[in-house]
């Protein structure tokens, strides 16, 4: 039986497939308590703290030099997955204004409008949450890595892949490291 070889990723967004295995990590310690039944508040603290250390710079980062700079359904998938995301963990967080999904324009595609609507999450509903938020994420990183990059690679040049990369260089130059305080995923029962 043969193997998967592992993916080859141009040198210039090397980074944000790096930041991908932190993203998977994520999920796994989340699912990992999950599975034994460690407090959803707990876990929604964790989240709060990936959300706001990591993963919303790398959204931001992947919107501005990748989805953006190829007109494709697959850009625009990842950017509506990046806003179900955000989405979801808007309802975790609890916060007021929920962003829900983007609008989208006459061509079918979405734009930069967002619906608002007022809703909090029933405190009974963050596991069920957490489960569609990780499951998500997790997939979503497996589409950015097998379809997006790949696509994109062939379809950037050499150059707008070097500007890519030089700009990740200078802002990811110590990279994201995970050292939250409460290690409920080693813990289990």
């Amino acid at each position: 039986m043969i193997a998967d070889k592992p993916l080859k990723r141009n040198s210039n967004i090397q980074p944000l497939s790096r930041d991908h295995h932190f993203g998977l990590l994520f999920c796994w310690k989340v699912r990992i308590g999950l599975k034994a039944g460690i407090a959803t508040d707990r876990m929604v603290r964790y989240v709060d703290y990936f959300w706001k250390g990591h993963l919303k710079k790398h959204f931001k980062e992947e919107e501005e030099l990748l989805f953006s700079k190829v007109d494709h359904a697959i850009c625009d998938q990842g950017k509506n997955e990046h806003t179900q995301l955000v989405h979801l963990i808007s309802l975790l967080l609890g916060n007021e204004t929920i962003i829900s999904m983007p609008i989208t324009n006459s061509e079918g595609y979405a734009d930069d409008s967002f619906i608002t609507d007022k809703k909090q999450i029933d405190s009974n509903e963050h596991e069920k949450t957490l489960e569609q938020f990780i499951k998500l994420l997790e997939a979503h990183i497996r589409f950015e890595e097998r379809v997006m990059f790949p696509f994109l690679e062939r379809h950037l040049s050499d150059e707008q892949l070097m500007e890519i990369g030089e700009f990740l260089d200078k802002e990811n130059d110590d990279g994201f490291a995970d050292n939250y305080c409460d290690e409920f995923w080693l813990f289990t029962k």
